[in-house]
């Protein structure tokens, strides 16, 4: 079957640079200490481990984000006390939160994301992104989530660099992103990936070997996908319903191939992230509500910055602008 063009690159602007990250500072102990005296199990029972997301609002969040959930507006008043109680947990969980931007040098608290909606939004095919003799059957590929919440998903490529620092960081900030795993980066340490799945992250398909898709046969792409899905169900005991196709190039047979073994999404990306500066897909260079952002498990070797260094500098951009990060799995 012929390749079709696919609109999958992002557009390399070179603008977005200029925002600064900050160096871990010390000193931090005594009030970590006190924090967690004072949080107990109310931190832990503010966090969902698989959402990995702090359940009330954070600073410049409204009460909006508490509708619907424990403490908001919504329910009786015989549950006022639970709600109560639950919306103080969630109040020193992000206090707690405050405590980890310090510690790992962020230049504000990232802010907490909204409790996710009871039933995922309808996501369709980008306009441009179909492929030939496609329909409505095959997984829909995207850059954008649908909501109104001002909020964005982060995502992470590859899995070559393994920095356990990466793994305490995002722990201790209590930020979600989602995993896109190729095998051939991974599979000299499985467990490190293992490791990120206990603490709420989510595995997801990025094929075996990061092959463009659209140059291979058919049997070459099923290859390349369905093995991945066996490899990481066999890992890590769950088939994943995400994958990403190495550089966003994918043709019909992609898609469908894709279907075949289990996938029913294919998030692409909005913008991608870089320890010294951010690139865009959209013209006018900026987020919006839902946008999934790229970034990749790389460090020094390959950039300017480690992985710790990416999370300040991105976390930066996000919170400036006044959006929380949400876990892509909760709304695909």
């Amino acid at each position: 079957m012929r390749a079709e063009p696919v609109r999958g690159r992002p557009v390399r602007s070179g603008t977005g640079r200029g925002r600064g990250y900050l160096r871990r500072r010390p000193g931090y102990a005594v009030l970590a200490a006190l924090l967690v005296a004072a949080v107990g199990s109310g931190c832990a029972a503010g966090t969902d481990s698989h959402t990995a997301t702090v359940t009330g609002p954070g600073p410049g969040q409204g009460a909006e984000a508490l509708a619907g959930q424990p403490g908001g507006p919504a329910g009786n008043a015989g549950a006022a006390g639970t709600r109560a109680a639950q919306a103080e947990k969630a109040r020193l969980a992000q206090a707690a939160r405050a405590v980890a931007a310090k510690k790992w040098g962020l230049a504000s608290t990232p802010l907490a994301a909204p409790v996710p909606p009871a039933v995922k939004p309808h996501i369709t095919t980008r306009e441009g992104f179909e492929v030939e003799g496609g329909d409505d059957s095959l997984p829909p590929v995207f850059t954008t989530v649908p909501t109104d919440k001002k909020i964005v998903f982060l995502t992470m490529d590859d899995g070559d660099d393994k920095d356990p620092e990466l793994l305490k960081m995002m722990s201790d900030l209590n930020i979600p992103y989602s995993a896109f795993l190729s095998d051939y980066l991974v599979s000299d340490d499985y467990g490190y990936f293992k490791d990120a799945q206990s603490r709420g992250v989510a595995l997801n398909n990025h094929t075996l070997n990061h092959r463009y898709l659209p140059g291979l046969s058919y049997g070459e792409q099923k290859q390349e996908i369905c093995d991945q899905q066996d490899i990481i169900e066999k890992q890590y005991g769950e088939r994943p319903r995400l994958f990403r196709p190495p550089y966003g190039n994918y043709n019909g047979d992609t898609l469908r191939i894709a279907k075949s073994c289990g996938i029913t999404a294919v998030p692409l990306w909005s913008a991608e992230a870089f320890p010294d500066h951010m690139e865009w897909r959209e013209e006018d260079q900026d987020l919006h509500p839902g946008d999934i952002i790229l970034t990749h498990f790389r460090g020094k070797k390959d950039w300017k910055g480690s992985m710790p260094d990416l999370v300040r500098a991105v976390m930066k951009v996000i919170t400036d602008k006044g959006y929380a990060v949400a876990r892509l799995e909760d709304y695909v």
